[in-house]
């Protein structure tokens, strides 16, 4: 059984592009995963301090550094990546049955979620076991199940896994949402913001606004907004998201409105409207940019780091936070600023590891990004004839030429 993703509410369906046009549209979705996933590696970045130690350096110089990476690059993660999977979905539920939909998110969302989170515990709450580093350790059967599947409250130690489970949760209701007029999900839109805004905890939804951005996603599909906004001049992109992070700083800086937490929700969530609208319109730039090769070829370990850079986070921050320090020393500054490159460096390592020893592990840690091609060609691209397959055709060549 297929689901239209139409009704008789919505606008005509937007003309087929050009196909430079949908290759650069491809792209610029790649492109915008590997922006967003590195840029969530500030919110989580090592910073060797917790509890007020982390807090008292707030407003210091390296604090307020390190709070405007997370609110400039980090943020704007969530709803980009919520709006990309619900375009997405409004396209590939045209194409196959719902059962086979679903046992698909299964393998590359919920699958790769529960396995990293059990590695998580393995190696991280293990390193605490031994005394190397301060983390969670199990304490109870019903902290390992939550820690596991995300079921109550967000994870302690891979922080970032909430995102999936939410959005896994939005895809079972995806059947549903396509078959939503857009008038119905503008309003489910609005009522996940208003129900972030109002801090109400509904047990479906660890963060409701994911669904809310979920939503725009799929009508942004039926309207073609996505191409409107990519193709805006990148200083009217800007200009919104330039103003709401000044405002935000600003904010931080003061701490103006501390004591009121609706306020300061609502102005998130606007922050991360404008963010996610200036990166994809960066995305559509870079993917026609010399950029967009090294970006592309990147883009298969992403969510593998997206998954695994908390572990490494945990394991590795604070051995070289032995040579540059914790936030406040001078060497600490670099050390931040280059969080996202090393964590995707030692994600390809970590991916052409996991390749050569078990490509179908690679496939299900990955989200199936990985796993289907050779270790080197996941890297370099396109996947290149093996040696057999060129001497075949050197062969038929040369009995052509014979022959004729």
């Amino acid at each position: 059984m297929y689901f239209p993703h139409t009704t008789l509410f919505d606008p005509p369906a937007v003309a087929a592009a050009p196909t430079h046009d949908q290759d650069q549209l491809k792209a610029t979705i790649r492109i915008a995963r590997v922006i967003c996933i590195m840029g969530v590696v500030y919110v989580h970045a090592w910073t060797g301090l917790v509890g007020h130690n982390l807090t008292d350096l707030d407003h210091s110089a390296q604090g307020m550094l390190r709070w405007t990476l997370m609110e400039l690059f980090g943020h704007s993660a969530v709803p980009l990546l919520s709006i990309i999977s619900g375009w997405l979905v409004a396209g590939s539920l045209r194409k196959r049955p719902w059962r086979q939909f679903i046992l698909n998110k299964v393998r590359t969302i919920l699958a790769p979620m529960v396995l990293w989170n059990a590695l998580a515990i393995l190696f991280v709450s293990s390193a605490a076991w031994l005394g190397w580093i301060e983390a969670p350790m199990p304490t109870t059967l019903r902290w390992t199940i939550d820690e596991l599947f995300c079921l109550w409250t967000p994870d302690d130690i891979n922080v970032q896994m909430p995102f999936l489970r939410d959005l896994f949760v939005c895809m079972l209701a995806a059947p549903l949402l396509v078959r939503m007029p857009s008038r119905a999900l503008v309003m489910l839109s609005l009522a996940g913001f208003g129900l972030t805004i109002a801090g109400y905890p509904i047990f479906i939804l660890l963060r409701p606004s994911i669904l809310s951005f979920f939503a725009l996603g799929i009508i942004a599909r039926r309207t073609g907004a996505h191409r409107n906004v990519a193709k805006w001049p990148i200083a009217l992109s800007a200009l919104p998201y330039a103003g709401m992070a000044a405002l935000s700083i600003w904010i931080h800086a003061t701490n103006s409105i501390a004591d009121n937490s609706q306020l300061a929700s609502a102005l998130d969530l606007i922050m991360r409207a404008t963010a996610a609208a200036f990166y994809w319109a960066l995305a559509w730039r870079l993917a026609a940019s010399r950029l967009s090769a090294p970006l592309l070829r990147m883009e298969p370990y992403a969510f593998l780091m997206f998954c695994s850079h908390l572990i490494m986070i945990w394991l590795l921050g604070p051995l070289i936070g032995r040579v540059t320090g914790p936030l406040g020393s001078p060497l600490f500054p670099a050390f931040l600023l280059l969080q996202p490159v090393l964590v995707m460096l030692a994600a390809i390592g970590l991916g052409r590891v996991i390749l050569l020893g078990s490509p179908p592990a690679a496939k299900i840690l990955s989200g199936g990004r990985l796993g289907t091609i050779g270790a080197g060609q996941a890297f370099s691209g396109a996947a290149q004839p093996n040696s057999s397959s060129r001497k075949f055709v050197m062969a038929r060549q040369l009995l052509r030429s014979a022959s004729g």
